[in-house]
């Protein structure tokens, strides 16, 4: 029997025009920009103002707490007293001196313990033999405290500047090369067989699969590498130093000058805070593809 006209089933394209036409309305799942861009600046300048009113409320409550009679001004001077020892540190030229001393001292060391800890890690990541040769001699010095060192140092270097040297750099080798390691261990299979397709091997591979993706565990070894320098530095200082922030301390202790040994060690705060802003930033041109997540 031959269909008529009547009979012929709608072909899809009536189909899907009397679908989108009896459909419900398309719903707008796009996030609004306008309201994300204005939480994102709250939370920016929410951040910025935290992170100056809070220490600022810390040192008006250390202020208010000498001025009524807290605490003395020998166990703690005031923010007052304080600023007032650094006027005289650097009228007299004390502070001015000691400063570039101490960040040299600092940076040769971190410059030398990272460039041994980078070296080692990667070597223990990359190469089976490595891994046999180095892991386990350093996983046993990383649990010695550097402190307890200290007279072996001197035994063997003398009291001079290498010793100082020395143990910034035995310090900071092991941040880096604890987080070097797992950096290039941690690396996920899938990338390096993908590499593996395009034909990379050996240091190709290498070079353009492993090392950028270790990269983030590596700058993150660096960067408390040079925290811990700082930490160094208070202890290699004490070492007869001459010069330098820990000779000042060491004068002010003798002298019965607690305002000037609490300002000492606010530089070295004051360092380390300017330390990690550095670094901070070298982490965020190196790894701009890295993505921040945060729940609030």
């Amino acid at each position: 029997m031959t269909a008529t006209p009547t009979d012929v089933r709608p072909t899809t394209e009536t189909t899907i025009e009397r679908g989108a036409a009896t459909s419900t309305p398309l719903v707008d799942l796009s996030p609004k920009s306008g309201r994300h861009v204005s939480r994102g600046v709250f939370r920016t300048w929410r951040g910025r103002a935290l992170r100056v009113l809070v220490p600022l409320a810390l040192v008006a409550l250390w202020q208010l707490s000498s001025a009524l009679g807290w605490t003395t001004e020998f166990t703690l001077p005031p923010p007052s007293a304080i600023l007032e020892a650094y006027r005289e540190l650097w009228s007299a030229g004390d502070l001015n001196a000691a400063l570039p001393i101490s960040l040299q001292r600092a940076g040769i060391g971190l410059l030398a313990g990272v460039s041994i800890g980078l070296v080692l890690g990667l070597t223990a990541g990359l190469w089976k033999i490595g891994e046999e040769i180095f892991d386990a001699p350093l996983q046993m010095l990383r649990t010695i405290p550097f402190i307890a060192v200290l007279p072996l140092f001197i035994t063997w270097f003398g009291i001079g500047e290498q010793p100082k040297l020395i143990l910034i750099a035995a310090a900071t080798v092991f941040p880096v090369y604890l987080n070097t390691y797992h950096g290039v261990r941690g690396v996920d299979k899938k990338l390096v067989e993908a590499g593996q397709t395009f034909g990379l091997s050996g240091w190709r591979l290498a070079t353009r699969v492993i090392l950028p993706t270790a990269l983030p565990s590596a700058l993150t070894g660096i960067r408390y590498a040079s925290g811990v320098a700082l930490l160094a530095l208070v202890l290699a200082e004490q070492i007869n130093a001459r010069e330098g922030i820990g000779y000042l301390l060491n004068n002010a202790n003798q002298n019965q000058r607690p305002d000037i040994v609490i300002a000492g060690i606010l530089v070295y705060a004051i360092l380390g805070i300017l330390v990690d802003v550095v670094m901070r930033l070298i982490e965020r041109y190196a790894l701009p593809w890295r993505p921040h997540v945060t729940i609030g």
